[in-house]
């Protein structure tokens, strides 16, 4: 049995038990540009499990997060459609890091520092399980996918397409 490491608390965890969200630690090897190819392969999961939380802006530059299954890419038309606003694109690392409260590559959406609107990727609801960043790189929580749309209001969107 591996030796489970301790991890100390981040505001996603935090957010997360003052919640009442139960959720399973997986600690991995963080390689910097690595994305969740490296992260699914670290805890033998499919990488379409693993869970990517992207701050995005619109046209206004106002910040939103999308939540996206980690083998796939998010269609910024379908989303500006979907949400709707006129466009939306990728925060700049450190914008996106002034949003959230979080280090590009340890961004959760438990915990920010600002209040974003939530959007996930559908068909992310349908999976059993799903791997999410815990608020720090090289740090994943497992959790029950509905938790999204229960605790974060997530709204579902069709937004996906291949890598």
């Amino acid at each position: 049995m591996a030796k489970k490491e301790h991890v100390s608390e981040t505001p996603a965890t935090q957010f997360l038990r003052k919640h009442g969200v139960a959720f399973s630690e997986h600690p991995y090897e963080y390689e910097e540009h690595g994305g969740t190819s490296v992260s699914s392969r670290e805890l033998g999961v499919p990488e379409h499990e693993v869970v990517k939380t992207l701050v995005m802006q619109d046209e206004a530059a106002r910040p939103l997060i999308v939540l996206m299954h980690g083998d796939r890419k998010v269609s910024t038309k379908n989303l500006a459609r979907a949400i709707p606003c006129k466009s939306v694109e990728p925060c700049k690392p450190e914008v996106a890091q002034r949003h959230s409260g979080f280090l590009v590559g340890g961004t959760s959406p438990f915990g920010t520092r600002k209040a974003m609107p939530v959007f996930v990727e559908e068909s992310i609801l349908g999976l059993p399980k799903i791997y999410i960043n815990g608020g720090r790189r090289g740090y994943l929580v497992g959790i029950d996918p509905r938790v999204l749309v229960d605790v974060l209001k997530a709204r579902p969107v069709a937004c996906a397409i291949e890598e």
